[in-house]
């Protein structure tokens, strides 16, 4: 069975090139969904979804269906800790994680900034011992690996993606400066005010929502470790070396399992509608549902560049990503709306995002692993459609 695309609003009639783009992305309606929501100055301008949330009973995409966002999960821990330095907690995006959480500065690592954390300058993208499925669950015994950790450059000398250990060190800034967890930080702070339905740990009541994540086309093969010795580190960026499985899903436990999604992953364990992404977002640059998370002055200090050009280890030829405090900026990697845009991309082709000048919430989120372009592509039809 195929599922179409069903467009729940679209406000003005020249957004209807961004509906096509949309539609364009969803070659596979029999296997996978996905959901778009775009919002202008702070109300929705268009809704729309397609394809199928479940392969296995055959489902369609429905306007509540919720999908695993990955490292859209990295951007949700980001403005977390915007509010908590708009509201004088954090004192400065400069002070070093070492004085909120003081077991971090083994080795070396007591000057790194919380900015320069975020932004993956800590010189701990992956683990050196094998961190199992438990310990990831637990979350605290996940941050003390971490925090044990030699980093594997000078800290703040280099830059390198920490997929999934980054949010291990927001989760600890976060829960130290504020005394709840992660997960109950976004619940109380973020998504209830703006009634967004997002989570960093899923209550089991809207379990049956999530869609079910299923592999894209497999990705050309990876060089042999021999011939790129940095490959090691980069696979233990994802998997921890046990803990995940290299394609995120199986075979182990993986992202589709109960166990995950109740879990508080920060770094790339969120779940959430279209809807509720593209709300929050919006909410950071515009008054959403009566709701200003950030103000312009968050947004441009959290904007700010401090990670752009090659990475320590060798992950192959540009584009490389960007990266501002916790937030992914323009780049040749996904140059999002325009220069003042700044938000997450997600494992799953997930992409989410806010833009200062525009006053754009964007989401694109999918249950179909891996190509990045569909998301982008949808961005550059509504480039056009903005003018």
């Amino acid at each position: 069975m195929t599922h179409g695309t069903t467009v729940d609003l679209l406000a003005e009639s020249r957004f209807a090139p961004v509906i096509d783009a949309f539609t364009k992305t969803l070659d596979e309606t029999d296997r996978s969904g996905a959901a778009l929501s775009v919002w202008l100055d702070g109300q929705p301008v268009i809704e729309a979804r397609g394809g199928t949330a479940d392969v296995r009973t055959g489902d369609a995409w429905q306007p509540d269906t919720l999908a695993v966002v990955f490292s859209c999960t990295k951007g949700l821990a980001a403005i977390a800790i915007g509010r908590l330095l708009q509201s004088g907690v954090l004192t400065s995006l400069e002070i070093p994680v070492a004085e909120i959480w003081p077991e971090f500065a083994a080795h070396g690592k007591g000057r790194v900034s919380v900015g320069d954390a975020l932004a993956h300058r800590a010189g701990v993208s992956a683990p050196t011992t094998d961190v199992t499925i438990a310990e990831l669950l637990d979350g605290a015994a996940f941050a003390r690996i971490i925090a044990e950790q030699k980093p594997f450059w000078k800290p703040g000398t280099s830059h390198q993606y920490h997929a999934v250990t980054v949010g291990a060190i927001s989760a600890q800034i976060i829960s130290r400066l504020s005394g709840r967890s992660l997960g109950e930080f976004l619940a109380d702070e973020i998504a209830r005010p703006l009634q967004a339905d997002t989570w960093i740990g899923l209550p089991v009541e809207h379990e049956p929502r999530v869609a079910y994540m299923i592999e894209g086309q497999p990705a050309p093969p990876a060089p042999p470790a021999d011939t790129n010795p940095d490959l090691t580190w980069l696979e233990r960026a994802v998997t921890l070396g046990g803990a995940l499985p290299q394609n995120l899903l199986a075979p182990g436990l993986g992202f589709n399992h109960r166990e995950l999604h109740a879990a508080e992953i920060g770094g790339a364990g969120g779940i959430s509608s279209a809807t509720g992404l593209a709300r929050i977002w919006s909410a950071t640059v515009a008054e959403t549902r009566g709701v200003r998370l950030w103000n312009t002055e968050t947004a441009r200090a959290f904007a700010q560049p401090r990670s752009v050009g090659t990475p320590f280890f060798d992950s192959g030829p540009p584009p490389y990503q960007a990266w501002g405090a916790g937030v992914m900026i323009p780049s040749g990697w996904d140059p999002y709306l325009s220069h003042a845009s700044f938000g997450h991309d997600g494992a799953g082709g997930q992409v989410a995002f806010a833009d200062l000048d525009a006053r754009v919430g964007f989401a694109y989120v999918t249950n179909r692993l891996v190509d990045m372009e569909r998301g982008i592509s949808v961005i550059n039809a509504l480039r056009d459609a903005l003018g």
